[in-house]
């Protein structure tokens, strides 16, 4: 079978910082589009690919993590969805639509099936499949009902609220019958939050010049559970917020400038004096519950008690500039990449 081109994202380098797009460069391969038989693998035509903040942590050459560092010199890889082309394997034939991790390149062969699900033909957008209905939304459902354990009527703060993780859990909140802000960084993400994904309030955290102020003009009588998308300051301005028997779910750290030189919790005494669980999670804990998880949200989706907000980067050249925008916070919504049409 003749070759043909594969473009691909190359990680260059470890680093200790926040990525640039001169950490990744795109390069043009050679593929046959065959699986190789006896190999057990089967080949696929990538078709969205998810840009999420943990992958920063896969840049550093630091291997004490729940999953390895990305290799110098290959692609970068990530959750995706994709079309199966060609088949070694006989659970996969091809024209099977798949989630899975896969490489940020246009064609891959995948011979991992952890964490890899075939997609059934639905109206739903095939591009949830990596936000809504992929990690980040199951992230949201177990963080918010697994390890905040909510309940009727409390209040609860989301950061990073417009984000893929953060615009479900708020919307699981308010669904649960929840008092719900969020925080984001520009007046349209607080619009989208307050006018499109219905939170009771929201904040522009870069306009407050004392965040401690701010979480106790927004949530006056405190805070029941806080859903942590950020650390650093705002993580320590709301252990002085919460209630008594309050619950934190550590879910991201994106203000951490750099690994090396992380900004420490002055606050932390409020743990004790308030007796509050705070609680880090990876939603892979939680795989068993993830039907459920599917049956809730498709079921809310399509009565419409949930909106998914997306911003679809065209294309693998502008990868590397979606990716890095994510710690600036440039995109609006959930960050994928559109490698090819359905």
């Amino acid at each position: 079978m003749a070759e043909v081109d594969n473009k691909q994202v190359i990680f260059k380098r470890y680093i200790d910082r926040l990525p640039e797009e001169t950490d990744m460069e795109i390069k043009v391969s050679k593929i046959k589009l065959e699986a190789p038989k006896g190999s057990g693998a089967f080949l696929v035509k990538n078709l969205y690919l998810s840009c999420d903040p943990y992958m920063r942590g896969r840049m550093r050459d630091f291997r004490d993590s729940y999953i390895p560092p990305f290799v110098p010199g290959q692609p970068l890889e990530g959750f995706g969805v994709s079309q199966v082309i060609d088949s070694d394997n006989p659970d996969f034939k091809p024209g099977d639509l798949v989630s899975l991790i896969t490489g940020w390149e246009e064609y891959s062969l995948i011979h991992r099936t952890e964490q890899l699900r075939k997609i059934q033909p639905d109206d739903i957008p095939l591009s949830y499949h990596v936000g809504l209905l992929g990690m980040p939304g199951f992230t949201s459902y177990a963080g918010f009902f697994e390890v905040c354990s909510p309940k009727k009527g409390e209040f609860v703060y989301v950061s990073a609220a417009s984000g893929a993780v953060g615009q479900l859990v708020g919307q699981l909140a308010k669904l649960h019958g929840c008092y719900v802000v969020g925080s984001a960084g520009t007046s349209q993400k607080i619009d989208i939050l307050k006018n499109k994904l219905g939170f009771d309030d929201a904040f522009n955290y870069k306009e407050e010049r004392d965040l401690d102020a701010a979480l106790k003009r927004y949530f006056p009588q405190g805070i029941d559970i806080y859903f942590d998308n950020v650390g650093g300051e705002m993580l320590d301005a709301a252990l002085l917020n919460m209630r008594i028997h309050g619950r934190i779910a550590v879910c991201g750290a994106v203000s951490q400038q750099s690994f090396s030189k992380p900004r420490g919790i002055f606050n932390g005494f409020n743990l004790i004096s308030k007796r509050i669980r705070m609680q880090g999670f990876l939603q892979h804990d939680y795989l068993h519950l993830y039907p459920r998880f599917l049956e809730d949200i498709i079921s809310n989706y399509k009565q419409g008690k949930i909106v998914y907000i997306e911003d679809m980067n065209e294309g693998l050249d502008g990868a590397p500039a979606a990716f890095v925008g994510l710690f600036s916070g440039k995109n609006v919504g959930k960050q994928v990449i559109r490698v090819a049409h359905e």
